[in-house]
């Protein structure tokens, strides 16, 4: 299947590491963010990605036309530093589609601008490309074939320090807790959908309100939940989390190396 990456947004929230560079761009380690999740849906064998660029897409661009692959890989250097043998690839058999999809287009419109990409697709992917996950794509996949569903995404009980607040008529604070502890589920970002939702999305609909407003009255929408790792990056404190993580050596999404993974039961 092909993979949709929305990777055109200014990442307001983030301005301390993209008011010059685009939020797909910002490191984890020594690879983007958007590295990281091209890398995760290879692992499941979707190699075919479709770019929807907006702010600073130029950067995007000469990231992948400048791609090294000897950064993440390892290498016999020779003949005075003239030659280098690498002995692994990351991007050799990837097929990565650049496209405008405009300044200021919402997610619908983005969408909507790729649709020529995806023509004779039955099925086909899509991401925020903010945030990384364990989930288990297979089955989430798998559960959305087997259902009449357009368009799944994945629901996911965020631990980030977000706070849940309950409180009386009169102001006072009844309770208050993480997402987590709250049990609240929230959109991932992980889409899974037929081409049939193109049939949905009108000119200026945002994807989550108008089309999915549609498919949920008619029954068509699906959620795949996940109650192991996932993690956005909205802010620089999330960046440092992740970093974190990296720094540790201990980084759920990275399902490509099986032991660093979580699986719930």
């Amino acid at each position: 299947m092909k993979v949709v990456l929305f990777c055109g947004g200014l990442g307001t929230r983030l301005r301390e590491r993209s008011d010059i560079t685009p939020k797909s761009l910002v490191n984890i380690g020594n690879r983007p963010i958007i590295w990281h999740l091209m890398r995760y849906y290879a692992h499941f064998g979707h190699t075919e990605f479709v770019l929807c660029l907006g702010y600073r897409g130029d950067l995007i661009r000469e990231y992948f036309l400048n791609y090294n692959e000897a950064l993440t890989n390892d290498f016999t250097l020779s003949e005075g530093g003239k030659k280098v043998d690498l002995h692994g690839f990351d991007l050799g058999n990837w097929r990565i589609t650049f496209v405008d999809t405009g300044l200021h287009s919402n997610i619908g419109q983005r969408l909507l601008r790729v649709r020529k990409y995806l023509e004779g697709e039955e099925y086909f992917l899509a991401n925020y490309s903010d945030g990384l996950s364990a989930l288990p794509l297979d089955r989430q996949i798998g559960e959305f074939q087997a259902s009449d569903a357009v368009a799944s995404f994945s629901s996911v009980n965020s631990s980030q320090s977000f706070h849940v607040v309950r409180s009386d008529p009169g102001g006072v604070v009844t309770s208050i807790g993480t997402l987590a502890n709250e049990q609240l589920w929230i959109n991932g970002g992980f889409f899974v959908c037929r081409g049939k939702i193109f049939e949905y999305i009108k000119e200026g609909d945002e994807l989550v309100e108008q089309p999915f407003a549609r498919l949920i009255t008619e029954r068509k929408l699906h959620t795949y939940r996940w109650p192991g790792f996932w993690q956005c990056m909205d802010t620089f404190k999330d960046k440092i989390s992740f970093d974190r993580m990296d720094a540790s050596g201990h980084c759920p999404w990275k399902v490509w190396q099986p032991a660093d993974h979580d699986s719930p039961a």
